[in-house]
């Protein structure tokens, strides 16, 4: 159980309060989600709500906005916004206060984003229901916004629609539209997970800014310690519903008491620190001079065409039995890269060898049997598995495709398959919507396992998963790689989990690799300025 009383001797010793929430429950129908959650913000400070999915720290946050659904039965002791109970006020009390006195930024701004409004008009919509500004005054304060978070060209922006921003630059319009009256109550809730490290540097760094210029207090929702370590001032660790650990940045993170704490801050992956042996190994796949274009249309509806170089002169091998990590932002052909070597995307020049054989001018025939030693486990399982079909049918497909086994030897492997990956012969006849986002994941694997193939790439597999959960499937996909002699390519944004899987790393930016080593020479001794970059914008 937390302790309550040193927290409350925390609390006592501060002042200007701003936020008290004392004993809060949240329930759905029978099922109690958040149970006896207590803690307190005070102005210009930042605390930090930390845990896996399912730990309640997103309900606990919209329930402080009153945004739960209707179905959501809250109670509590308190739930005190300055001199406000929010826990007496009605919706409609409570709607003046959002935006003007407290504003929330959501994890992902595409879903919270209305696609058929340009960007300006939905920051402007904030000052005309709470303003009585003119279009001319309103439109002045977006473009100031929009400069304040660092958008460029804002008059361009104004008019754009959100598909047609980066997502770094549609979190920051969803920063503008939260800070646009000046809240007093920042809550920011996984603003920066999808996000590339250097783009998730500059929103944090943003934020912090913004909050120290502002005086604002923020309530920060994360599953990342990396990010509690830069901007928390106090960290309250919640689990299973429940607060479990409370205390300032240093003592949660240095002197951790509970073993959830523990837990997660050991499955947090570190950069490469030792240098590991990392033999040179016989060829699998070699890539020479791979090129790819894209036509991209340009300037809306009637806008042009135009050549996008995703690709350009890309070589680099992947020997039998080693793990080589892809890392860069988004945009620099990490994806384009593993479809043209699996061959989803045709490539406009170059040389793929697979054992030393030339692929580049396969047939369907030719390409199908070259794909059973070559397969991909996807970032988002959910939405690359058949949500009607139970999981061991989706995972014979391939068998089946190729002509391999009877249906009596299919299912038997399929479920020594299953167990292999650390799930119960049961989940053979269930559903993919019956199980958690990492054992999906682990359904995933298993299905590219399915054929037995030489390479395995990963594209994100692990970027959507909790820490734990991720370093869970780092952990199996190592021992599958010695079980099995397998090869992965795999492809991240995530530095920490490049280095930590992979033996040799290869570094892109604009379609090409700018510089490639083992992953000790990579984090510890960049060369190239963009791997610095990358480096020092991961938070530490």
């Amino acid at each position: 159980m937390p302790l309550w009383g040193e927290f409350c001797t925390l609390s006592v010793m501060k002042k200007n309060k701003l936020l008290s929430v004392q004993n809060l429950n949240i329930s759905f129908a029978e099922k109690q989600v958040v149970q006896d959650v207590s803690f307190e913000l005070n102005q210009g400070e930042t605390l930090c709500l930390v845990g896996e999915s399912g730990s309640g720290k997103s309900l606990t946050s919209l329930s402080v906005m009153g945004l739960l659904p209707e179905n959501a039965t809250v109670k509590a002791a308190e739930i005190l916004f300055e001199d406000n109970d929010l826990t007496y006020l009605s919706d409609r009390d409570i709607r003046p206060l959002r935006g003007r006195e407290m504003a929330m930024i959501f994890q992902e701004p595409m879903t919270a984003l209305n696609p058929v409004m340009t960007v300006g008009q939905q920051v402007a919509e904030v000052f005309q229901i709470h303003t009585n500004l003119s279009k001319k005054e309103i439109k002045q304060k977006v473009l100031t916004l929009f400069e304040k978070v660092k958008i460029p060209q804002p008059e361009r922006r104004y008019d754009e629609y959100p598909f047609q921003l980066s997502g770094g630059q549609r979190q920051r319009v969803m920063i503008a539209m939260a800070l646009a009256l000046e809240p007093k109550l920042l809550i920011a809730d996984e603003p920066t997970t999808a996000l590339d490290v250097t783009v998730q540097g500059e929103i944090l760094n943003l934020i912090k800014d913004l909050q120290a210029e502002m005086g604002m207090a923020v309530l920060f929702i994360t599953h990342d310690f990396g990010v509690v370590h830069q901007m928390a001032d106090h960290v309250l660790v919640m689990k299973d519903g429940q607060g479990v650990e409370f205390g300032t940045v240093q003592s949660v993170m240095k002197k951790p008491k509970h073993d959830y704490t523990k837990k997660l801050l050991a499955a947090m992956p570190d950069l490469a620190k030792g240098q590991k042996n990392v033999p040179e190994k016989q060829p699998l796949v070699e890539v020479n001079n791979l090129s790819k274009t894209f036509m991209v249309k340009e300037g809306g509806f009637f806008g042009k065409h135009k050549p996008f170089k995703a690709l350009n002169n890309v070589s680099f091998t992947i020997g039998k039995g080693e793990t080589v990590g892809v890392v860069g932002e988004s945009g620099c052909g990490k994806s384009t890269l593993s479809r043209c070597l699996i061959r989803l995307h045709d490539m406009d020049g170059g040389v793929i060898r697979i054992n030393g054989e030339d692929t580049t001018h396969f047939k369907a025939k030719q390409l199908k049997a070259m794909r059973r030693e070559m397969q991909m486990v996807f970032q988002d399982p959910y939405s690359s598995l058949n949500p009607r079909m139970i999981v061991g049918k989706t995972i014979e497909e391939g068998l089946k495709a190729h002509g391999l086994m009877k249906a009596a030897e299919r299912k038997t492997f399929v479920e020594d398959l299953l167990a292999d990956v650390g799930l119960p012969k049961e989940a053979y006849h269930r559903y993919p919507h019956q199980f958690s986002g990492g054992q999906r994941q682990r359904i995933g694997i298993a299905r590219a396992l399915a054929l037995r193939p030489s390479l395995i790439i990963a594209d994100e597999a692990v970027s959507a998963l909790d820490v734990s959960v991720q370093k869970q499937v780092l952990d199996l996909m190592q021992s599958l790689k010695d079980k099995y002699q397998l090869s992965y390519l795999f492809v991240s944004h995530d530095l920490r989990v490049i280095s930590q899987i992979s033996d040799r790393v290869l570094v892109m930016k604009d379609g090409q690799i700018v510089e490639q080593g083992t992953a000790y020479e990579i984090f510890n001794k960049p060369q190239h300025p963009y791997t610095q970059k990358l480096l020092a914008s991961l938070p530490k």
